[in-house]
């Protein structure tokens, strides 16, 4: 499944907000420096989905706030 989303960094608490089916805005406390963002990112998403973090890819936007995850249900 691929899903849209906005990431937000250096925010206050670190959360997952569903926009709707397909889309959501990942606010982060990490900074968007050496992929700590990213990671973090992927950590929660695979907390809201309740997967193993290798489930959770980056398929485009690495360094934009504007990205696309593949999540594995398999």
């Amino acid at each position: 499944m691929l899903i849209k989303v906005k990431a937000s960094t250096l925010s206050k608490e670190d959360k997952v907000v569903k926009k709707n089916e397909d889309s959501f805005e990942v606010f982060v406390k990490a900074e968007a420096q050496r992929n700590m963002a990213n990671k973090r990112i992927i950590e929660l998403l695979a907390e809201y989905f309740d997967l193993p973090q290798h489930k959770v890819k980056i398929i485009k936007g690495f360094k934009e706030s504007n990205k696309i995850f593949d999540i594995k249900y398999e």
